[in-house]
């Protein structure tokens, strides 16, 4: 934990706080100890960027989790049009 808190210039208290709030849920060790993945670290960054900007923890935590389901959907959009030929639209389309 803290050596994720180092990476992420977060805290524990930090991070235990995004898990609570169910941004993230780090897998345990068989010591119990929390392991983040690096795309969880990298969630965990945004979210304290847009807290470092006076965001409350609770709505940094919805906009991350807003912003992740966007880019999968736009991905899935993308790969859904490129499987069925059709080209990408344009801007005045």
């Amino acid at each position: 934990m803290g050596r994720a808190a180092e990476m992420t210039g977060t805290t524990a208290a930090f991070l235990r706080a995004l898990g609570e709030q169910g941004l993230i849920t780090p897998l345990r060790s068989d010591g119990g100890h929390r392991r983040f993945s690096r795309y969880q670290l990298r969630i965990a960054m945004r979210a304290r960027d847009l807290v470092d900007q006076g965001t409350p923890i609770e709505a940094a935590c919805r906009i991350v989790i807003l912003e992740d389901q966007l880019e999968d959907a736009l991905r899935i959009n993308e790969q859904l049009r490129h499987d069925a030929g059709d080209p990408l639209p344009t801007a005045d389309t």
